[in-house]
């Protein structure tokens, strides 16, 4: 009987080593926690990221689309092909960053193609981006390259994803870039990658 109860007591754990395991549980558990919410912070930002992308695309895509001048042609006359950056958009799309704070937007149609800039064919209809899924930022397209104006030189425009994640009032900034270079270079230069500020905000 005495052996038996001999057994028992080695069999056990003292108070030190539960301390330890308790210990390593909460260590782990504090970076299972950090590890999942920078995950989803990460699939947060990845909509910016994309967008930001794809607005880029749209921007040297809507370039190296062919404009000629509405003027009717005398015989024998020739219309040069010219290129232009998209004008600016009227509207942020939501109208402010408050639309975004701490949750997702879900914009309407019209928003992306306000009837201004539909008729001018400026900004987000020029660039024909929109989004149909629920967002989580505020786009802004902003250029230097005003309605009807065909000059190109030295032209840029910038795109903006602005979100507050956290809700906080501390925003999260993504911009995407692109000019055209002057002294006879043609092209559209988008800038290679995007420029975060705060991303995690």
């Amino acid at each position: 009987m005495a052996s038996i109860r001999k057994k028992l007591r080695e069999g056990g754990f003292t108070l030190v080593e539960l301390m330890i395991v308790v210990a390593i549980v909460g260590v782990l558990a504090v970076l299972a926690i950090y590890g999942v919410r920078k995950y989803i912070a990460n699939a947060k930002t990845a909509e910016a990221k994309n967008s930001l992308g794809q607005i880029g695309k749209d921007a040297v895509t809507a370039f190296e689309g062919e404009r000629m001048k509405a003027d009717i042609l005398p015989a024998g006359g020739k219309a040069a092909v010219t290129r232009k950056i998209c004008p600016p958009a009227s509207t942020p799309v939501p109208p402010t960053i408050a639309d975004v704070k701490g949750g997702k937007y879900q914009s309407k149609r019209e928003e992306w193609s306000p009837p201004g800039d539909v008729t001018k064919n400026d900004g987000f209809p020029c660039l024909k981006f929109e989004m149909t899924a629920p967002q989580y930022y505020m786009y802004k397209y902003a250029s230097d390259s005003p309605s009807g104006d065909l000059t190109t030189q030295g032209k840029t425009f910038t795109a903006t994803a602005q979100g507050d994640l956290n809700g906080d009032g501390n925003p999260s900034t993504f911009t995407i870039k692109g000019e055209i270079p002057g002294g006879g270079d043609e092209r559209l230069l988008v800038s290679p990658s995007i420029d975060e500020l705060s991303p995690e905000e």
